[in-house]
């Protein structure tokens, strides 16, 4: 650790808030906050010397298939009966 560890500065960071209340959920399950994973995750980078977790770009089909689902395009509502029953459950 530097000198400077202790040392803090204050950043805004613009958030989807369902994304925000969902993730403040989890890590309240560890018993950390926001700035905590936040924290985390700039350490992470730090040491990884880059971000710390595999990001991949879709392929052309995955991209069309997000996109529609999104959208609610090409969507088939699906029991758990039927789900489970088309894969042999």
């Amino acid at each position: 650790m530097t000198a400077t560890a202790n040392e803090k500065t204050r950043t805004n960071v613009y958030l989807d808030t369902a994304m925000k209340k969902q993730a403040q959920e989890i890590f309240k399950q560890y018993g950390m906050g926001l700035s905590d994973a936040f924290n985390i995750f700039l350490s992470q980078s730090v040491m990884e010397r880059g971000i710390p977790f595999e990001i991949k770009i879709p392929n052309a089909d995955t991209a069309q298939v997000i996109k529609d689902a999104r959208e609610g395009k090409n969507m088939t509502k699906v029991s758990l009966d039927e789900l489970k029953e088309s894969i042999g459950v």
